[in-house]
């Protein structure tokens, strides 16, 4: 399960938004940039996948 959290923190991570120096200009680019809007939804999918996984796994033991 860590693993899963620690694959949606990462997607989490790169979703968040960047600071800019001026609140006042809008950075289309950094916004709409490919990171943002596809590999991040992607790692949290994957994460979360891997904690569904986690859960239903049945013990070796």
């Amino acid at each position: 399960m860590l693993a899963g959290l620690i694959v949606i923190a990462i997607g989490m991570f790169l979703m968040a938004g960047g600071a800019s120096k001026d609140p006042s200009v809008f950075l289309k680019d950094e916004v709409y940039s490919k990171t943002r809007i596809t590999v991040a939804p992607i790692l949290i999918m994957v994460g979360l996948v891997i904690e569904i996984y986690a859960i239903f796994r049945k013990p070796k033991g």
